[in-house]
């Protein structure tokens, strides 16, 4: 009988964490018959936010942890091109699965298919169509060589299609961050940190802020301190800060600015279960996240995205987005839009619907059989 195949699993920021847990547990349902290892690229490496989604998500320790750390653009790619090479080179997996958009995402791909070790990439054909963006960039090039590309959304087989890539190899599968969230709720629900703070039965909106194009410039932020003003104005805001996004309010002196904007709490950056329990009993949600778009999309919150555009087209369209950048006319405009917004007329995409993980996987096992490295069940 032949070994089980080995499957390496790669994630290295928290959004990373949410897609990757579904999978792994969908993985161990499957009795033994692969061995699964996890590579944690080091992107995110505090506690709050790392260590406590592993704990909230029921996954293991990684075999092996890269410490990319949060430096440049090139020197995180470089640390985990080189890092995970070394590793496969030892090991050699079988296939290697990739999630989302960040550097270490592009990096282990880059690195496993230079050694022809399969990749598949959970995530697969979101565009934002603006190449600004570095996740852009991540994100076509991550795609271009992919072995099987799994998609949540029909944008992206339209996206894949249009850049040349055979439909043979692309699998409209669903969202895993839904799977995380649906499989996860009762957790969510009953975790007091909305009671904690004093906002069981409030209205609030609920805040996030971390990409360059809103927090890497003073003009940005202040213009991004302005949004806070305004919707602080009319409901009480909770802000977990993104440690790029403090940093940043500290190097352009703004932390007396934003601290005395009245209704605004701005707190540490939270784990898992604290964080979605306050997105489910908040009024609205304000951001800047992807994430975050789909998963207000799937519970029926209004989310104002503070961007120009969304890789997310199924969120405005069937969901509950609304993309507004900066702009204070159409924040506004959103603001009252989040106030009337009538949940209960509302339904969440069909293929949303907590299986991503066992459509996965149960695509990489036919792959892995037709390469004749799995004995099937």
């Amino acid at each position: 009988m032949p070994k089980p195949p080995t499957i390496y699993m790669v994630a290295g920021a928290r959004p990373n964490f949410v897609k990757i847990a579904p999978l792994w547990h969908a993985f161990k349902r499957r009795n033994g018959h692969v061995k699964l290892r996890l590579i944690h690229t080091g992107q995110h490496y505090d506690y709050v936010m790392s260590e406590v989604f592993f704990k909230n998500l029921g996954l293991p320790q990684p075999d092996f942890f890269l410490k990319a750390g949060s430096g440049t653009h090139g020197y995180q790619t470089a640390q985990v091109l080189i890092g995970f090479e070394e590793i496969i080179m030892k090991h050699r997996p079988n296939i290697v699965i990739v999630v989302g958009d960040v550097n270490p995402t592009i990096a282990a791909a880059l690195a496993s298919v230079k050694l022809r070790i399969p990749v598949a990439h959970v995530e697969a054909g979101l565009r934002s169509f603006d190449r600004k963006m570095p996740e852009e960039i991540n994100r076509i090039l991550t795609d271009q060589i992919s072995d099987l590309l799994f998609v949540s959304e029909p944008s992206g087989l339209a996206n894949l299609t249009a850049e040349g890539i055979d439909r043979k190899y692309v699998h409209l599968v669903g969202n895993l961050m839904i799977d995380s969230l649906k499989h996860n709720l009762w957790e969510i629900r009953r975790n007091d940190t909305t009671k904690k703070m004093g906002l069981e039965g409030e209205m609030f909106g609920l805040v996030t802020l971390h990409r360059p194009s809103n927090v890497d410039t003073e003009a940005n932020i202040r213009r991004s301190l302005a949004v806070l003003h305004e919707a602080a104005s009319r409901d009480k805001l909770v802000f977990p800060a993104h440690p790029r996004t403090r940093a940043n309010i500290e190097k352009f002196g703004l932390k007396s600015e934003f601290g005395s904007i009245e209704n605004l709490s701005i707190i540490e950056p939270l784990g898992y279960f604290d964080f979605m329990n306050l997105m489910i009993h908040s009024s609205y949600v304000l951001t800047d996240s992807g994430g975050i778009q789909e998963e207000t999309t799937w519970l029926g919150i209004p989310c104002i995205t503070l961007r120009e555009n969304t890789e997310r087209p199924l969120t405005v369209e069937q969901g509950t987005n609304r993309i507004t950048g900066l702009n204070m006319s159409a924040i506004i405009s959103a603001l009252a839009w989040a106030k009337n917004f009538d949940t209960l007329v509302y339904s969440p995409p069909e293929l949303w619907d907590g299986n991503a993980a066992k459509r996965i996987v149960n695509i990489i096992f036919d792959s892995l059989a037709k390469q004749d490295v799995l004995q099937l069940e």
